[in-house]
């Protein structure tokens, strides 16, 4: 029986997946700036056996005709949130095995600075810590932040991206051997330096040419994350993610893309039961049913076509309130009225141009089936009975191997779900009566702390009999 993994899915802002909620009385996502929130929140998840508390993040806000919508601003939709890996040190300290996953882009910054940044955390957090890869988000509103005309387009961003995880991995496993740290007092040796090797790497979009600086972290290499279901986006998992955000759209549409996954992974030379897939979920749970079904109406009362309309634009570039109603999404291609689309979350494009010959929904349709979701894939409601069937039915269905789950109310909903389904999955056998432990590696993936033999980080690993580091 397939063990479930659990994540949640969070942002230091004031609301999470484009919807909105924060001003109902059970919800603290507005204290995003409080770190005794924060605190309060990774405890609960700790001990209830959570793997982990993800942190999705950015620079960019939605935009639409080039400007923030006044509903962003008024609704705190995707807009008002502070950097969370500054948050996890702390968050660290006041726990004992939760593993934290922070977003990093890699077309943004140099890949030195996010090998440092990471290297650093997962010293701090003892080997806790995982980085969701990304190649962009928000459409042109980040690129013109940083001085830029225009983003990069999809597929080119994943061509970039992949030498920027190479180059990473380059400096993490490349550099120091295992024993290269010595820092013994006595011979007032802090590094071998016979055990340093000289990184030299020249690419098509980056260089680098030196050493890197800090020691061995006890993963090496934090948990690579990645989370995109387009066609570029899977083979981009299949080469470097260890685990996978899926986007979930019915159950047999989402173990085709798990399949394809494990697939590529296997023609990439990996294990493919070794690379761990999640779906984005939000749960509201009572004790009984009709308290679910009364909370989940509270918030969905909440939700309109307005506040629909500025999380899709900020997510995908395109303003369903700009097109026909009446009519699918291929008009906006139709018409080459934006070259954004297609260049940023293409899955939550794709997911309503289905290939399988059945009709595309309507933008109508569109913003009907994304009020109260946003950017979530799946909405469960219910006892923990019914929660917990529908659970592994969905695992059963789809070989899914966990779930993220995405707060509507935040902390709230955390305790409920650790409260009342937790336990109930682990009378099923579905979690292991007692949290596992140890490097975030470990618990996600069942390994070692390190990356796993037939990852194509491997070929960066530095060993006494190969002291020239790799190059591309």
């Amino acid at each position: 029986m397939k063990q479930i993994h659990l994540g949640v899915f969070e942002v230091a802002g004031t609301q999470v997946g484009g919807t909105r909620s924060w001003y109902h009385e059970r919800s603290d996502s507005v204290r995003n700036t409080d770190l005794d929130m924060w605190i309060g929140m990774a405890k609960i998840l700790d001990e209830a056996g959570f793997d982990f508390l993800f942190f999705a993040d950015g620079y960019g806000y939605p935009s639409k005709n080039g400007d923030l919508p006044e509903m962003a601003a008024r609704g705190g939709i995707n807009f008002g949130g502070i950097d969370p890996s500054l948050l996890i040190p702390t968050l660290a300290r006041e726990t004992k095995r939760l593993g934290f996953v922070v977003t990093s882009p890699t077309g943004i910054d140099h890949p030195l600075q996010t090998a440092r940044r990471f290297a650093t955390l997962d010293h701090l957090t003892g080997g806790r810590i995982g980085w969701n890869i990304v190649t962009g988000g928000s459409g042109n509103t980040v690129a013109e932040l940083f001085g830029h005309t225009e983003m990069m387009k999809h597929d080119d961003r994943y061509g970039q991206a992949d030498e920027y995880v190479d180059l990473a991995l380059t400096f993490w496993e490349g550099c120091w051997e295992d024993d290269a740290r010595v820092a013994d007092k006595e011979l007032e040796v802090f590094a071998d330096r016979s055990k340093l090797h000289r990184i030299e790497f020249s690419g098509s979009h980056f260089r680098s040419s030196g050493y890197f600086t800090v020691p061995p972290s006890p993963q090496r290499t934090p948990v690579l994350f990645q989370a995109g279901t387009s066609a570029r986006g899977r083979e981009f998992a299949s080469r470097n993610a260890e685990a996978v955000f899926v986007q979930y759209t019915t159950g047999p549409q989402t173990a085709a893309n798990v399949a394809d996954i494990r697939a590529r992974a296997t023609a990439q030379g990996r294990d493919p039961q070794s690379i761990v897939t999640m779906v984005g979920l939000s749960v509201t749970v009572a004790p009984t049913s009709a308290e679910a079904h009364r909370l989940r109406a509270e918030f969905d009362a909440m939700q309109n076509d307005e506040v629909v309309s500025v999380l899709y634009a900020g997510n995908t570039g395109i303003d369903l309130l700009a097109l026909d109603p009446s009519r699918d999404l291929t008009q906006l291609r139709d018409s080459g009225s934006s070259s954004l689309v297609g260049q940023i979350a293409q899955s939550n494009i794709d997911r309503f141009l289905p290939t399988d010959g059945t009709p595309a929904p309507t933008v109508r349709e569109i913003l009907d089936d994304l009020k109260g979701k946003g950017t979530r894939g799946l909405q469960l409601v219910g006892d923990p009975i019914e929660v917990a069937d529908a659970l592994e039915a969905i695992m059963d269905e789809t070989d899914l191997d966990g779930f993220l789950i995405e707060p509507l109310f935040g902390t709230a909903d955390c305790e409920d779900f650790a409260t009342l389904v937790v336990p109930e999955l682990r009378r099923r056998g579905r979690m292991p009566a007692s949290p596992a432990t140890g490097t975030l590696r470990a618990q996600v993936t069942g390994g070692g702390a390190h990356l796993a033999a037939d990852h194509p980080g491997r070929r960066f690993v530095v060993t006494p009999a190969a002291v020239t580091a790799a190059s591309v």
